[in-house]
């Protein structure tokens, strides 16, 4: 119990940087195992590295994950993902114990909407109903009249009358798409995605040339000038859907790497060549993504930490829009 507890204390304090693991161990394994004696269950995101999604239980987009986060019946979440993530787990089962294998997993979209400015922003705006994209902290969700992802984006907004003005935050470029999609004049959050900002169109045209069989698909956090280059705009499930039907062998994939693991078990036969980012990585990675790591799932899970911890008031407010969310995805079946 001693070793426990110092362990446990050092998590607390410092992370799983300074636990050893026996390195002799299969981790997939002794994870299999913590997961049925603690009766937990993994979500993870397609942009978790590979080993994390092979071990998971579902694997999914910020949609399909919040989704399973309402209906799981274990004591346990582990959220392969990024804290925003955890969080809405959490909101949604506030009796259950959510773990997040590194606390130091953000995002750049969320970071960018501090509630503080953007609750001073919406005061400018008393008759504008607010849509906001689900890569946000609790303290946005709880300043938001209903909550959206990549994949529901278009039905959420369209659900409100077209007279009904609106505030879309925090990603301006997911907005503007969707402005495009339905004629809608919505009001932007100036945010954005650090990964789907940094394609580098002149390589990605480049890339074309010399592959002229291939179809560029992008997620539409993406840049409008990378939208307009593609062949197919969707959600991160929506291009792994997209590449299983689509009858072409050679894809240029636009979002996040992950997905690609998907995508090369999905269809073997195909080709996925990652977009290129305009920087000297040969990749184009989400860095607080990547920060969770198989061996941190496993330490996570032994010794059930670093837990999220949310005040009760504040996740009452963040429910609401997200249980809107879900109304209406389950009205249209998404």
């Amino acid at each position: 119990m001693a070793d426990i507890n110092s362990s446990f204390a050092a998590i607390e304090k410092k992370g799983f940087l300074d636990i050893d693991i026996d390195p002799t161990i299969d981790l997939f394994a002794e994870i299999e195992n913590l997961k049925k004696e603690k009766n937990a269950i993994i979500l993870a995101h397609y942009y978790q590295e590979p080993d994390i999604q092979d071990v998971a239980d579902y694997i999914g987009d910020s949609l399909g994950l919040a989704q399973q986060a309402e209906k799981t019946q274990a004591d346990i979440i582990v959220f392969a993902g990024v804290h925003f993530m955890a969080e809405t787990a959490k909101i949604l089962n506030p009796s259950k114990k959510v773990l997040l294998p590194d606390m130091n997993a953000g995002c750049s979209l969320s970071d960018s909407a501090p509630p503080a400015l953007f609750k001073l922003f919406k005061e400018k705006h008393p008759k504008h109903k607010v849509i906001t994209y689900i890569n946000c902290s609790a303290g946005i969700k709880a300043l938001s009249d209903i909550i959206c992802t990549s994949s529901n984006a278009q039905k959420i907004v369209e659900s409100l009358p077209a007279d009904q003005p609106i505030i879309f935050a925090p990603d301006k470029n997911l907005g503007a798409y969707i402005n495009k999609q339905t004629g809608r004049n919505m009001i932007l959050w100036n945010g954005a995605c650090m990964v789907h900002e940094i394609f580098s169109l002149e390589k990605i045209i480049r890339l074309k040339i010399r592959h002229p069989e291939a179809k560029i698909i992008a997620h539409p956090e993406c840049e409008e000038a990378i939208l307009k280059t593609a062949d197919f705009i969707g959600s991160t499930t929506g291009l792994l859907k997209f590449t299983k039907t689509d009858s072409a062998t050679i894809y240029i994939v636009a979002t996040e790497t992950g997905i690609l693991h998907q995508m090369q078990k999905e269809s073997p036969d195909k080709t996925f060549i990652p977009a290129p980012p305009d920087n000297s990585c040969a990749c184009n990675d989400c860095p607080h993504m990547k920060l969770n790591t198989l061996e941190k799932l496993y330490l996570c899970l032994k010794y059930e930490a670093p837990e999220i911890q949310m005040d009760e008031q504040l996740r009452l407010e963040a429910k609401k829009p997200i249980d809107e969310m879900l109304k209406i995805s389950a009205y249209y079946g998404l």
